[in-house]
């Protein structure tokens, strides 16, 4: 009989599709059997791990994406850090409370979390354009003391832009390890993520020759991740985020189609067009798959469903019900969620023109930008450019349904979990147990 042990490593792996696995004829790696479970939607990073770590849908936790507007500022949040935008209890709540130490290493939205340890990158960005890599600590000085345990610093340009790699993942696993294996400070429960998986599936779509060796970079670590666990005591529950689907049909523009409606405002500063939101009736934040479009007045809501609906590359368009349906009806929701069609994805551009684009469009400048940008994942023209060639994207994600499904493989639960939620509850559950 298997020992039980009575701490849990979470490990949240950026892309790791049931398809994928099964194409590759991977559904086991290392000690791990994985196995299909229906994802959450919108299935995108950030309203994911906020399902995970709360068990609880977008209507209750809050996080309708990766960015939102805010209506009050008319201003974009994209990536933004804060954990208290994550709403409601915590899955680990009755684990802190009974005095059980809890890390979190590399989640979005963990600056806040009433944790332990948290590492997490926040780089300085200076007046005058440089930035300064730096990563969050708490408690101070864990991040040093990780750094001198690994010989190394965390590298940003790694873990996002052109030369994202396999790289950050594992600093991140190694760094994991480094956490688990410190006889004094290691978890009860410590959730970690590898984010590097995606990147080269984005690039080059999942069946691609370079997704088949970022898989089997993963699959090393993971098999470094299932080692440590064995030696320092660990539980495992693996999961992916979302399953990423070809994309070969290139992006939708929604904020073109609002603008040449007269939907959406803009204003030219030294010959670039940058949004005016303030003056908008009608404004998409794009992001994957998904787009929640913001209608300024009541009154014209029926006149922007029917330009989103209009619009080529869309496929189904939500009204107020639908989301509802969805469990998605939130207050920072879009008054209209949109989703790509098939093969297709949501790019932000409202400019048609590449000398109007506003100056951070060829730019890694995550939280410039109102809305995702994967074409920062390329180099583009000149040197120190990112691309604006969007027919280079090659796969997207943020839908659910049938060929969407995750990868997960959990040594906490009797059978495997039939949809992430039911993973969260059984993690929940698992915590309990242990007091």
């Amino acid at each position: 009989m298997a020992t039980r042990h009575h701490r849990l490593l979470v490990v949240q792996v950026a892309g790791l599709g049931w398809d994928l696995l099964q194409s590759r004829g991977a559904t086991t790696m290392g000690a791990l059997a994985f196995h299909p479970a229906e994802g959450m939607y919108p299935a995108l990073t950030c309203s994911v791990q906020a399902g995970f770590r709360t068990a609880a849908p977008p209507s209750l936790h809050g996080v309708v994406g990766n960015g939102y507007m805010d209506r009050a500022l008319r201003r974009v949040c994209f990536w933004e850090q804060s954990a208290a935008l994550v709403r409601g209890p915590r899955i680990w709540d009755v684990h802190v409370r009974a005095g059980k130490r809890v890390g979190m290493l590399f989640w979005q939205q963990s600056l806040g979390e009433r944790l332990g340890q948290i590492l997490s990158p926040a780089p300085i960005h200076p007046h005058h354009g440089r930035l300064i890599q730096a990563v969050y600590s708490k408690p101070v000085g864990l991040y040093e003391r990780v750094c001198d345990a690994l010989g190394e610093a965390f590298a940003l340009q790694y873990y996002w832009g052109p030369r994202a790699s396999a790289r950050s993942s594992q600093w991140i696993a190694d760094a994991t390890v480094a956490l688990m294996s410190d006889e004094l400070a290691a978890p009860g429960l410590l959730l970690t993520y590898l984010p590097a998986l995606d990147y080269d599936l984005q690039r080059y779509g999942p069946q691609s020759r370079p997704a088949g060796r970022a898989l089997a970079q993963v699959a090393a670590q993971l098999d470094l991740l299932c080692d440590a666990a064995a030696k320092f005591g660990y539980e495992m529950l693996v999961f992916g985020d979302y399953a990423i689907a070809e994309a070969t049909g290139g992006p939708a523009y929604l904020n073109r189609e609002l603008l040449r409606r007269g939907l959406m405002a803009v204003r030219s500063v030294r010959g670039m067009c940058y949004p005016d939101l303030h003056e908008s009736r009608a404004f998409a934040v794009a992001d994957h798959e998904i787009a929640h479009v913001y209608v300024r007045d009541p009154g014209d809501l029926r006149v922007v469903q029917r330009a989103v609906a209009d619009c080529e590359g869309v496929g189904r368009v939500l009204d107020r019900p639908d989301q509802a349906a969805l469990s998605l009806d939130h207050e920072r929701a879009g008054d209209v969620v949109a989703e790509a069609a098939d093969g297709r994805w949501f790019a932000y551009d409202w400019w048609s023109s590449e000398s109007q684009a506003p100056d951070y469009a060829a730019h890694v400048d995550i939280h410039n930008k109102p809305g995702y940008d994967p074409l920062e994942l390329f180099w583009g023209w000149p040197p120190g450019r990112t691309s604006r060639n969007a027919q280079r994207i090659r796969g997207s994600h943020g839908r659910t349904g049938p060929g969407r499904e995750v990868a997960i493989a959990s040594t906490i639960s009797a059978a495997p979990p039939e949809t992430l939620l039911d993973a969260a509850r059984d993690t929940a559950t698992w915590l309990q147990s242990q007091l």
